[in-house]
């Protein structure tokens, strides 16, 4: 579909949702959903299904290795964003020679850029990151007279040195020979600024390069040639002379070559730098590598996790709503359709976090039918015909759906702006299947309960009912549960300060992770003896389908332990199937965004219960999320886990959930609080908390499924990241009842206020 006709649609769904929502007429409602629902369906359709463009790999799924290469500022000068454009160019032209297909080549800040090439082999990536950080500083001097003679009687003492002139480095002729010094003008007659073409050549002298001028080079180069006839120009490389050629005419065309001890390889690097110099300096900071067949691996156990995840969901809900349950999982399906549509559309990279993404957001997505669902069953149990019942149990979910949806993809927003990689994925995934779910649950199963209603006769419905409805003091245990959340929080931060670096993976502490599979296997023990380095840690993992060898290392050594491990084991095919470095400064940087992401996170909710209900509810709400967390990487740690980029965004998404749960107990709270129904405050919350009891099981329990779904199929990267989930929303569904509550009740004591009254007041105020 062209962009032109893309918009026109665009249009056209925005105004069917427009009549959608503006219509009050029953028959109008039900056409215009299904119209909406069937157009939306088949637009994603369309962008996802071949001749259209497929959803894009990213390097953890198809195999190959990412640079993030910083630009180093010279002196008191700046990156400005033109030399970070025409870095971004340089170092485009230089990937071309790789000849590999769509590299991934972007500005990443004020000061970097990064770039993913797939299918590099392990010596590859060495060139490629000797190539990307090459500067290829150019320049032309006129060799001062005297040679080496003269520069003799100056270190002696014998002469006193021109300011005008300095010493050079000569690259040797020969391999192996010595390196000469030569004297030359310290102000260079031209630079390569003005080269406009390079490249190798082979004559009987051995490979060289061959530069042309632009214009105004070739006339300043001309021009240096007359005054200097006869003497030699010295072509300095990065600040090394390699080549001192005698200027023989005055009239060079706008060209030149430069020979040297060059071989194949050097001649064309050389030409390929000169033809595309970086003005400032780079510097690799980050290099991550997996290989096609772990990245292959990956996509099996990502694929089965979210088929099991996905499978399990829906037995369950079958299982428990039986006939209205197939509506929710069709709006499920639907939802996957959406969300993969609109990856494919916006060209979106589908990364291993994305496929957790997704497999969270089918847990995530049932949590909208089961709310609506629950409010069904208490409008049925009131005695209201099936259709009254539908649209009231659809007006009264509507706000804590609403609310809790709003308040996680605060989280996950605020996640994207300040991840980088492949966090970035997870959180596009689980942004676009929030709304796609909003969607599916309020338009689609909606417009479907009309269909059968009116059309199709539905007059009655059953469910399983095995919540049991006791109503549990659970405000009366707010004393001792105040106490078990402070030991829990307390042995939290005693278990993270005992372990203290070894909380954290490379990604904050800097170092280099190397990761082989063999053909023999080998043990800890045999790779401990080879390598000889205590500092080095090693442990057996599973990825995938294959248990593997990893080492932590600090930086820049992985090189040397494969070569170890070569040396020692020459028949054992040693293969590296995944090869990370990342510097100490991006780690910092890493630690101190990803607590910026938390803080926003938490104020932006703040912010948003606040205006939504009431400030004793978002203080609620951020104490809950607090613990939540807390909790969460203590137990993360006490099992030995790592904090990792992909960890940053499993903490966040229980942030999310944390306050998803709360937001749903408030709401029925705040509902309550609002009809005027008679009791104590206390009295009030218990009641709240015992309504939504059966939402918080049921909603807690698919969750766990898709997400258990993950933990034992999804290899060791995403088994971490449901391990901390999984923490998370037995952590959240405790604090929801026993701390978010209880914080609201203590905190409108403390200020004095009734929260009642705080509640209509606000209601009136948006009413006035």
């Amino acid at each position: 579909m062209t962009p032109a006709l893309t918009f026109a649609f665009g249009l056209l769904l925005l105004i069917l949702f427009g009549w959608y929502f503006a219509s009050d007429v029953p028959s109008r409602k039900r056409w215009l959903g299904l119209v909406l629902t069937v157009l939306l369906a088949a637009f994603c359709i369309e962008q996802v299904v071949p001749p259209a463009q497929k959803i894009r790999l990213g390097l953890d799924l198809q195999g190959g290795t990412s640079f993030l290469i910083r630009l180093v500022p010279q002196g008191e000068n700046s990156i400005t964003p033109d030399l970070l454009d025409q870095a971004v160019e340089v170092i485009r032209k230089r990937i071309d020679q790789y000849g590999v297909s769509e590299p991934v080549i972007t500005p990443q800040g004020k000061d970097r850029i990064l770039v993913q090439i797939a299918g590099l082999d392990t010596k590859q990536i060495e060139e490629a990151k000797s190539q990307l950080q090459r500067v290829a500083k150019l320049e032309f001097a006129i060799v001062a007279e005297g040679g080496q003679a003269r520069i003799d009687r100056i270190e002696a003492g014998e002469e006193v040195m021109d300011p005008s002139l300095v010493v050079k480095t000569f690259r040797p002729d020969a391999e192996g020979g010595e390196p000469e010094r030569i004297l030359v003008k310290r102000r260079p007659a031209l630079t390569g600024e003005s080269v406009t073409k390079a490249f190798a050549y082979f004559d009987q002298q051995g490979y060289g390069v061959s530069l042309e001028l632009d214009s105004d080079g070739a006339r300043q180069f001309d021009e240096v040639a007359r005054e200097n006839r006869g003497r030699q120009m010295a072509i300095i490389l990065d600040g090394e002379v390699i080549s001192a050629p005698v200027l023989q005419s005055d009239n060079y065309g706008g060209r030149a070559q430069i020979t040297g001890n060059f071989d194949d390889k050097e001649a064309r690097d050389l030409a390929s730098a000169l033809e595309n110099p970086l003005r400032v300096p780079v510097q690799i900071v980050e290099t991550r590598s997996v290989s096609s067949t772990l990245g292959m691996d990956s996509i099996r156990s990502g694929v089965f996790a979210a088929l099991a995840g996905l499978g399990l969901v829906v037995l369950f809900t079958l299982f428990y709503y039986r006939f209205i349950g197939l509506v929710a999982i069709t709006g499920l399906l639907l939802n996957m359709v959406i969300l993969f549509g609109a990856m494919a559309m916006f060209h979106f990279t589908l990364t291993l976090p994305g496929i957790a993404g997704i497999i969270l957001t089918i847990g995530m997505a049932v949590d909208a039918n089961v709310l609506i669902y629950e409010r069904l069953r208490e409008e049925l149990a009131a005695g209201k015909s099936l259709a009254a019942a539908i649209n009231g149990a659809y007006d009264k979910a509507f706000s804590a759906i609403f609310d809790a949806n709003v308040t996680t993809l605060i989280t996950s927003m605020i996640l994207f702006w300040q991840a980088s990689g492949s966090v970035k994925g997870f959180a596009v995934t689980l942004t676009l299947g929030i709304i796609a779910s909003m969607f599916s649950s309020l338009l689609y199963t909606r417009t479907a309960f009309r269909w059968l209603v009116d059309k199709f006769g539905l007059t009655k419905v059953s469910m399983l009912d095995l919540v049991p409805r006791k109503t549990f003091d659970f405000l009366g245990k707010r004393n001792i549960a105040a106490v078990l959340s402070v030991l829990m929080i307390g042995g939290s931060i005693g278990v993270f300060a005992v372990r203290g670096e070894k909380n954290f993976g490379i990604d904050f502490l800097g170092g280099d992770l190397l990761v082989i599979d063999s053909a023999k296997s080998l043990t800890v023990a045999e790779a401990r003896t080879a390598i000889d380095d205590n500092a080095v840690v090693i442990q057996f993992e599973r990825e995938g389908t294959k248990e593997m060898l990893t080492f932590r290392s600090p930086q820049g050594t992985s090189g040397e332990i494969l070569k170890k491990l070569d040396a020692a084991f020459p028949d054992s095919g040693i293969t590296p199937v995944a090869q990370d470095t990342v510097g100490p400064q991006i780690g910092m940087e890493f630690a101190k965004s990803s607590l910026i992401a938390l803080g926003l996170g938490m104020l932006g909710i703040l912010v948003y219960v606040t205006l939504r209900f009431e400030f004793s509810f978002a203080l609620g709400a951020v104490v809950a999320l607090l613990h939540d967390v807390i909790i969460s990487i203590g137990l993360f740690s006490l099992v030995g886990g790592e904090l990792s980029l992909v960890m940053v965004g499993a903490i966040l998404t229980i942030a999310g959930y944390s306050i998803n749960d709360t937001i749903v107990i408030f709401d029925r709270i705040r509902e309550g609080l609002r009809t005027g129904e008679r009791g104590n405050i206390q009295h009030l919350m218990n009641v709240s908390i015992n309504q939504t009891l059966g939402r918080t099981i049921l909603t807690g329990g698919t969750t766990l499924l898709s997400v258990g779904a993950l933990y034992f199929y999804g290899g060791v990267v995403l088994q971490d990241f449901s391990f901390a989930i999984i923490a998370g929303i037995v952590i959240g569904t405790y604090s929801s009842i026993f701390v978010a509550a209880p914080v609201v009740l203590w905190t409108s004591r403390l200020r004095g206020r009734s929260v009642r009254r705080e509640v209509l007041e606000t209601e009136a105020l948006k009413n006035a």
